[in-house]
């Protein structure tokens, strides 16, 4: 089985920075793209950062400029550097990533089940 599972959430000030992490971990063979969505209550849930697996980024405009994302292939893990966080950034942060498990065919998309960043004074 593949489970991606995030961390580093939390509480921070607007104008504060906060890495989140993203592991993914099972019988994998290849992760393609990995990506990080958010979440705010009532809203729907919209795209954030995407990272190939050759490392090519793609951002969403609102946090372009910001955010920064980054992986290391070697420990399936992708990484989402967030600075100069604003209110409007509070959301679930998820992880997602097209995965190659091992003995399949063809990718499939997996998702994490999300961590909390809050910005607030």
């Amino acid at each position: 089985q593949v489970q991606l599972v995030e961390s580093g959430g939390g509480l921070v000030q607007p104008g504060g920075s906060l890495r989140l992490s993203c592991a993914a971990s099972g019988s994998i063979f290849s992760i393609g793209t990995m990506g990080w969505y958010r979440q705010a209550p009532g809203q729907q849930r919209e795209l954030v950062a995407t990272i190939t697996w050759a490392g090519s980024t793609h951002f969403a405009d609102t946090v372009k400029g910001r955010f920064t994302t980054s992986r290391d292939n070697a420990k399936n893990t992708v990484y989402l550097q967030m600075n100069s966080l604003k209110a409007e950034d509070t959301a679930v942060y998820y992880c997602n990533a097209d995965v190659l498990p091992s003995g399949a065919v063809d990718t499939q998309e997996y998702w994490g089940r999300g961590t909390q960043v809050t910005v607030s004074s």
